[in-house]
């Protein structure tokens, strides 16, 4: 807006270390949202040394890993990549929920960005389309989000 100070974040990254905590459910999907993250933090100035790559089993242990990860305050950012796609069964609503609650719960209790790449879809095509395909790669899409808000939340504190 004209006349008032604006703060917002880039995709600068800040000095620091980025984590990216993957699910092996679904990996063949879960591999190419990391193939996606990787390839946008490298491209933006992350150094691929100051990477680094957690494996938990599936998309319901991403929040533990997290909450770890977050409290060792090493990191500048947690991406978390998994993939459910939904069953014949309730499970689905389960694991993306307290998934998606989990994630976020670590973030504003850590103050520290957490992207949510969990891909939440109705058939393996949707993940596939999400995972690369036709509708981009949301790996991607959470490595951005990661980037923007660690470059946001510097400016915020230097203020």
């Amino acid at each position: 807006m004209h006349g008032i100070n604006t703060i917002e974040g880039d995709f600068t990254p800040p000095a620091g270390r980025f984590a990216i905590i993957a699910a092996r459910f679904n990996g063949f999907i879960v591999d190419s949202l990391i193939g996606g993250a990787v390839d946008a933090l490298t491209r933006h100035g992350v150094d691929r040394q100051a990477i680094d790559l957690i494996w938990v089993p599936g998309s319901f242990e991403l929040p533990l890993a997290a909450q770890r990860l977050a409290a060792g305050q090493q990191y500048r950012g947690i991406i978390a990549l998994g993939t459910v796609i939904r069953g014949a069964t309730p499970h689905f609503d389960y694991v993306a929920g307290e998934c998606a609650k989990g994630l976020s719960k670590v973030m504003m209790e850590h103050d520290l960005p957490v992207a949510f790449g969990v891909l939440t879809t109705n058939t393996i095509e949707q993940a596939v389309e999400r995972a690369g395909t036709k509708a981009g790669n949301k790996g991607v899409d959470a490595a951005m989000t990661v980037l923007e808000m660690a470059s946001l939340l510097e400016r915020l504190t230097a203020r």
